[in-house]
C-alpha cells in the first residue's frame, strides 16, 4: 500500500511536467482546438526555433547564469557557514547577540528603497556582475538551518583540536567543514536555486546587454509575445500566425528550469539528511 500510495504521488508530480513538454512541441493550433493533450496531436519545434532565433544571446545569458550561481553558491556556503558556526560556539561571548541579529532580519526587513540606495549608490555595483551576487549572500533562514546542524556536532571535537594546537580557522575548514557536507549540501542546493531562478536583481540593477541572466532574458521574450497578443487584442494589426505564443511559454519552462531539475537528484540524498538533522538538532 505505501509503495502503492508513493508511486501515485509520484506520477501526479511527473504529469504536469510531461503536459508541459507536450504542450511546448505542440502547434498553437492545435492546443486551441484540441487543448492540452499528453501526447501532442502534431510534433513541431517552432517554439524552441523561435526562442533560438537570438541564440548568441541566449547562449550567453546561460554562460551568466552559470557563473552567477556557481561563485553566488560558493560565496553564500563561505558567509553563511562561517556566520552558523561562530552562533554554535560556547565559548564565543557574542554567539547569542549574534544569532539574535540574524533571527531579527528574518522578522523585519528594510524593504526595497534601502536596499536598492545601498547597491547602487554606496557599494554602485550597478551594471556589474556582483550586484546579481551578493544581495543574495546571506540568507537568514539559511543561516538558521546550518546552526541546526553545526549544533549537533560534538563541542568536544573542537577543544581536542584545540588542544592539539590548531588554530581556529585551521579548525573550521578541515574540521567542522567536512563533518557539515550533508547541510553544505543542503543549503547550496537551495543557494543554487535561488540564483539560477532570479530575474528580480537584473530587472533592477542591470542595464548591460552583456550581464542578462537566463531567466531575465526568457522573461522579456514572455512580455514581448504578451505585448503582441495585448495589441492583436486591442485592434492594432499584429500577425502572429508565424509566432507560437502559447507554446512557447512552456518552452520557456523547460528551458529555464531543466538545468536544475537534472542537478536536482544528485543532491536528494543529502537534501534529505541535512533537512532532517537540522531541523531535529534545531
Amino acid at each position: 500500500m505505501i509503495v502503492l500510495f508513493f508511486s501515485i504521488v509520484s506520477i501526479l508530480i511527473i504529469l504536469p511536467v510531461l503536459y508541459i513538454v507536450s504542450v511546448s512541441l505542440s502547434y498553437d493550433a492545435d492546443i486551441s482546438r484540441y487543448g492540452y493533450q499528453l501526447v501532442p496531436h502534431r510534433v513541431t519545434f517552432l517554439a524552441y526555433t523561435y526562442i533560438f532565433q537570438t541564440s548568441n544571446a541566449l547562449l550567453h545569458s546561460y554562460m551568466i547564469t552559470a557563473i552567477v550561481t556557481v561563485v553566488g553558491t560558493f560565496l553564500s556556503l563561505i558567509l553563511t557557514s562561517s556566520i552558523a558556526y561562530v552562533m554554535t560556539r560556547r565559548d564565543y561571548r557574542y554567539s547569542t547577540i549574534t544569532t539574535f541579529f540574524v533571527f531579527f532580519t528574518l522578522l523585519f526587513n528594510a524593504g526595497l528603497v534601502p536596499s536598492y540606495m545601498v547597491v547602487t549608490n554606496l557599494l554602485h555595483m550597478q551594471d556589474t556582475i556582483w550586484a546579481l551576487i551578493l544581495p543574495y549572500g546571506v540568507s537568514a533562514w539559511f543561516t538558521m538551518l546550518m546552526r541546526g546542524f553545526m549544533q549537533g556536532l560534538p563541542f568536544e571535537i573542537i577543544e581536542s583540536a584545540k588542544m592539539d594546537g590548531s588554530s581556529e580557522l585551521n579548525t573550521f575548514i578541515r574540521i567542522i567543514l567536512p563533518l557539515s557536507k550533508p547541510a553544505l549540501a543542503t543549503v547550496g542546493l537551495f543557494y543554487a536555486l535561488a540564483y539560477w531562478n532570479d530575474w528580480w536583481l537584473a530587472l533592477l540593477y542591470i542595464d548591460n546587454e552583456n550581464l542578462i541572466p537566463l531567466q531575465y532574458f526568457l522573461q522579456r521574450i514572455l512580455s514581448n509575445i504578451q505585448f503582441l497578443t495585448t495589441s492583436i487584442q486591442a485592434g492594432i494589426n499584429v500577425d502572429l500566425t508565424k509566432i507560437p505564443t502559447e507554446s512557447s511559454r512552456m518552452a520557456i519552462a523547460i528551458l529555464a528550469a531543466g538545468p536544475m531539475l537534472f542537478a536536482f537528484p544528485f543532491f536528494q540524498k543529502y537534501l534529505i539528511k541535512g533537512l532532517t538533522v537540522g531541523a531535529v538538532k534545531g
